[in-house]
């Protein structure tokens, strides 16, 4: 199927790995121009190298907490490769813990780095997508968002959040051309996820691979994702194909949440 993203320019955050960079990877084989940004500027690097070279791209080191810079780094983008018309939204987990007795501060802090940069972002490059009426934001979140996560207090609050402001924007640009919509990961396989199995092995004093086995028994499919399938969810949501899809939360997660 041709998704209809030839000469479409791509900006996707957190391309440097995990979901970012699998996201990448898809819409550039899809024929989109694509701007990698993140704060891993050597792994941005080799990553671009190994994206589709029928089509340009570029690297874009950028720390979404720096929201001074977010018109200066959207224009270098519009500058090389064009204006943007497939933002995917994608911030780094906050650290684990509980929701008691987390201090003021640490709130604001990943407040800015999660929910205010997103919507900095979007707001940048937003008008644009209205005036040639067509536009695709997708927001990555958490299962989280759908049933909270224990020991993620930060991570299900503040991603939550952006999923109600997701929702609101989408109905404001409908009309526009603009779709809003939000993918909601399961346990990806990626070094975040890893990440959290560790942080729960010793928190638990049980062997990584224990949690990893107990985690993946859970999952109606029996395993972990691949970037690779996350990354196809989004594409899709892309596409031209997916115009009648805004508001939505799509869920990659092989079954692992049970709720509606």
């Amino acid at each position: 199927m041709d998704l209809g993203l030839a000469g479409r320019v791509a900006l996707v955050f957190g391309a440097s790995g995990g979901l970012g960079e699998a996201v990448a990877r898809a819409l550039s084989s899809e024929g989109a121009a694509v701007a990698l940004a993140g704060r891993n500027a050597e792994a941005l690097a080799r990553i671009r190298k190994e994206l589709n070279p029928a089509v340009p791209s570029m690297v874009v080191p950028w720390d979404l907490a720096e929201i001074g810079r977010v018109d200066e780094l959207v224009s270098s983008v519009e500058r090389e490769l064009g204006p943007v018309s497939i933002l995917f939204n994608n911030t780094g987990g906050p650290p684990p813990g509980g929701a008691q007795g987390v201090a003021p501060d640490v709130w604001t802090r990943y407040f800015q780095a999660m929910v205010t940069s997103v919507i900095a972002v979007t707001d940048r490059v937003l008008p644009g997508m209205k005036q040639r009426g067509w536009g695709r934001i997708i927001t990555s979140a958490s299962s989280g968002v759908v049933i909270p996560l224990a020991n993620l207090a930060l991570s299900n609050s503040l991603r939550a959040a952006l999923v109600g402001w997701s929702k609101t924007l989408a109905r404001e640009v409908a009309r526009d051309g603009v779709t809003v919509n939000v993918l909601v990961p399961g346990r990806i396989d990626t070094r975040r996820v890893r990440e959290l199995d560790l942080a729960r092995g010793k928190r638990e004093n049980r062997p990584v691979a224990d949690v990893q086995a107990e985690s993946a028994a859970s999952i109606p499919t029996g395993r972990y994702g691949d970037p690779a399938e996350f990354a196809a969810a989004a594409a899709f949501l892309a596409s031209a194909q997916a115009s009648y899809i805004t508001g939505s939360q799509l869920r990659v997660d092989g079954g692992l949440i049970g709720s509606h």
